[in-house]
């Protein structure tokens, strides 16, 4: 059974991400949305976390949400792959249940 985890909030602000990160199993998927986008970019103290769970659990950002904090894809962690709404509600479909961490 595999969990989409949500993250929405900026990692540097708060330890969501880590929690989820410890969490998350191997086949579930992570999307960081909102200010959770800063969690996926590259050149961060929380870069080698995210990199290190990278393929054993799929991990995303909104693609939207990156563009509308003025920052682009080519800044993401390896592994991280951006996504549109079309592909939010493609791992909805995906997946078993989804797990939002406030």
């Amino acid at each position: 059974m595999a969990t989409l985890h949500t993250v929405n909030k900026s990692p540097f602000a708060t330890q969501t991400l880590l929690s989820c990160l410890g969490h998350a199993q191997d086949g579930d998927a992570i999307l960081m949305i909102e200010d959770g986008v800063y969690g996926g970019l590259a050149g961060t103290s929380l870069s080698e976390a995210v990199a290190a769970r990278a393929g054993a659990v799929r991990i995303h950002v909104l693609a939207e949400d990156l563009a509308a904090r003025g920052l682009n894809a080519g800044r993401l962690i390896e592994g991280v792959a951006p996504v549109g709404y079309d592909g939010f509600v493609d791992l909805v479909a995906e997946t078993d249940r989804t797990q939002s961490w406030l």
